[in-house]
């Protein structure tokens, strides 16, 4: 089934749209583009501006899949795109920049499922706007042992007066975001990364590791810290994920953080499209904040020399965290903390 629409003034020819991307469920691409249209006015604040890879599934979630950083050449002539010098590669490579509505349609037609954004803005490619920490869990630990090893994070950053907001993977685990939106380099914050996923291992070392060998992984939560790279990308907030169902990388205030961990209960983080929706329209984007607080990390010049520098000296610095006498707690207020999300966007065929 095929069909021509119109978003905000764009023409766009939809292909297929009641092909099956999800077999277990029965989810077809034109459920996809339903979603992406839903969630765009909540989604597409924190895809514009940024370089954007993705993770294409054309025959389904089940089959094979390709990464892709290049504009293909097809695209149509409004879809905006960046061009960034990619030294591994030693060519320049045109990001795909999703600014606007018509364009999160176009991808979702392409069954561009998993959208992975910069973590800085293309105008300023080395210059991230925000730290992110990945906590991946090994088997048999799962997201209930990543929502203890977040609070432990969150107490942290709360010492460093930096607040910090916490979105599911969509996937197994969780993920933190401390928004900075001040001038920084990746050095700055992969090393404070880095710190910090050292000063947990050494506290804790029955949960926590800090090196990403998969086979020191099992039953324990991995901090990774290494998302912190202009070289690398980390699922887009509202992002669907290519799983058995179409869960979602969903934002969660704190207070579910600690319901999950309290109940012991995984259900509590797993969400799907049908009910982010639901979510968005209710509470409005929880991560609105991470696109205008301004924050900055702590001086940590002494060890910025080196990413992997000696773990004694790197727990050192983090645990300035623990030493330092807590300030009080500045309130995040912003103009988008309380907007309503996302009307349905009304589609002309």
């Amino acid at each position: 089934m095929d069909s021509t629409i119109e978003v905000q003034g764009k023409q766009l020819k939809l292909s297929n749209l009641d092909k099956v991307l999800y077999p277990a469920t029965g989810f077809t691409k034109q459920q996809i583009i339903d979603y992406y249209v839903r969630v765009a006015p909540a989604m597409v604040p924190h895809l514009a501006g940024r370089a954007l890879t993705r993770k294409r599934y054309p025959n389904g979630v089940d089959e094979e899949f390709f990464y892709e950083k290049n504009a293909p050449q097809h695209r149509p002539d409004w879809v905006k795109t960046a061009p960034i010098w990619s030294e591994g590669n030693r060519r320049t490579v045109h990001y795909i920049l999703a600014n606007d509505l018509p364009t999160l349609v176009w991808l979702a037609n392409l069954a561009a499922i998993e959208l992975h954004p910069s973590l800085a803005l293309a105008k300023d490619i080395t210059c991230p706007t925000m730290m992110v920490f990945d906590l991946d869990p090994g088997p048999p630990a799962n997201i209930v042992q990543c929502c203890q090893v977040g609070l432990w994070l969150r107490e942290i950053f709360e010492h460093f007066d930096l607040h910090s907001f916490p979105k599911t993977s969509g996937s197994k685990g969780l993920q933190l975001y401390v928004p900075l939106n001040t001038p920084t380099k990746y050095e700055s914050t992969k090393t404070f990364a880095h710190a910090l996923a050292q000063l947990l291992e050494h506290d804790h070392p029955d949960m926590v590791v800090s090196d990403m060998k998969k086979k020191i992984r099992t039953g324990k939560v991995f901090v990774d810290w290494s998302q912190n790279d202009e070289h690398k990308t980390t699922v887009a907030v509202y992002s669907l994920r290519a799983r058995e169902r179409p869960t979602v990388s969903t934002p969660v205030t704190w207070e579910e953080i600690e319901r999950a961990f309290k109940k012991k209960d995984t259900s509590l983080l797993v969400f799907e499209a049908r009910q982010v929706v639901a979510r968005v329209e209710k509470m409005g984007d929880l991560f609105a904040p991470t696109l205008e607080v301004k924050q900055r990390l702590p001086d940590l010049k002494h060890v910025e020399t080196s990413v992997a520098a000696e773990p004694e000296e790197t727990i050192s610095i983090a645990a300035q965290a623990e030493e330092e006498p807590k300030r009080p707690r500045r309130r995040v207020v912003t103009k988008n903390a309380k907007r309503p999300a996302a009307r349905k966007a009304k589609r002309r065929v």
